[in-house]
C-alpha cells in the first residue's frame, strides 16, 4: 500500500494550475502551427500567428495564456493501491487557491450559482475514478466558460442513424460560431447516460490530440466542421476546428446520449503522477 499525503497532493495541484495556465500544451501549439502552415486565408493567417505569440509570450512572461482561467475540473485517478492520508477534496481545493493566488489568475467561482455574490477561487469540480496499480495521476483542466456555455447534449433515439448523431455535433458547433474563440478542439461523449456523455465529452479534451479511438468518425467530423469556414476567430478559413476527439461507452437499450463539450483554441491541462 502507498501512502501519498494530502500535503504532497496539495502541492501538486498547485503546480499543475500554474503549468496549465501558462503553457500552452505541445500538442496543441503544434497544431496551432500546423494550421498557419496550411491556412490560405491571409486574415486567419494573422489570427493564428497571433494566437500563436500570444502563447510564446505568456510562457515567456509567466502570465495567463488567457484572462479566463476557467473552472478548474480536477480529475483524479486513484490506484486501489493508493492510501491517502488527509482529506482529498480540501487538498485540491487549497492547491487550486494556493496556485492561482501564487499565478495571480482570476477567481471565477461564485459559489451560490442562483444568487452569484463575491467570486472565489474554489470549490472546483473534481472527478474521481478508482484503477488498479498504486498510482496516483492528478489532471488540472481549467475550463473557460466562453467555451463551456456552447455544450450540447442531446438524448437520441436508439433509432438514431450515424449521420443523425454526426449532423447533431457539425450543428452544435455551427451554433457555437466564432463565440467560444476558435479554432476549437471538440469533446465528443457517446453513450452511458446523460451526465456521463458529458464527462466522456470533457474528458475526450485531455486527451493527447495525435490519440485517435474512432478514426473514421474523427476525421468525417473535423473535415465536415472545417467547412463551416468559421476559421480562426471568426475570420473564415479552413481551420473551424484543429481536432475531434471522440469517446464512447455502453448504454442503454432505448437511448443514446450524445455530448459536444467545446473547448477554444486555448486547451489548456496538465497532469502528474504520484
Amino acid at each position: 500500500m502507498k501512502t501519498i499525503s494530502a500535503a504532497k497532493i496539495q502541492e501538486a495541484v498547485s503546480d499543475l494550475c500554474l503549468i496549465a495556465n501558462l503553457f500552452l500544451r505541445s500538442d496543441v501549439l503544434a497544431l496551432l502551427k500546423s494550421a498557419r502552415a496550411k491556412e490560405t486565408n491571409q486574415k486567419a493567417r494573422r489570427a493564428l500567428a497571433a494566437i500563436i505569440e500570444n502563447a510564446a509570450i505568456a510562457k515567456k512572461e509567466r502570465l495567463a495564456i488567457c484572462q479566463d482561467t476557467g473552472m478548474p475540473c480536477v480529475f483524479v485517478e486513484a490506484g486501489q493501491g493508493v492510501r491517502i492520508s488527509g482529506d482529498l477534496t480540501a487538498a485540491i481545493n487549497k492547491g487550486v487557491e494556493a496556485g492561482y493566488k501564487k499565478g495571480y489568475f482570476r477567481n471565477s467561482v461564485v459559489k451560490n450559482p442562483l444568487l452569484r455574490g463575491k467570486s472565489a477561487y474554489s470549490p472546483v469540480v473534481i472527478h474521481t475514478e478508482i484503477t488498479s496499480g498504486n498510482r496516483l495521476k492528478l489532471t488540472v483542466l481549467p475550463k473557460g466558460f466562453g467555451s463551456e456555455n456552447k455544450t450540447q447534449l442531446k438524448m437520441f433515439r436508439p433509432t438514431a442513424t450515424i449521420d443523425d448523431v454526426k449532423r447533431f455535433i457539425v450543428e452544435s458547433v455551427k451554433a457555437a460560431g466564432s463565440d467560444a474563440c476558435p479554432p476549437y478542439i471538440i469533446g465528443i461523449g457517446i453513450g452511458g447516460t446523460a451526465e456521463y456523455a458529458c464527462l466522456l465529452a470533457k474528458k475526450a479534451l485531455i486527451r493527447k490530440m495525435n490519440v485517435k479511438t474512432r478514426v473514421k468518425l474523427e476525421a468525417d467530423l473535423l473535415k465536415e466542421i472545417n467547412k463551416l469556414n468559421i476559421g480562426p476567430m471568426g475570420l473564415g478559413g479552413k481551420h473551424t476546428a484543429l481536432s475531434v476527439n471522440v469517446e464512447t461507452y455502453p448504454t442503454h437499450i432505448a437511448g443514446l446520449p450524445v455530448c459536444v463539450n467545446i473547448s477554444c483554441h486555448a486547451l489548456r491541462s496538465a497532469s502528474i503522477v504520484l
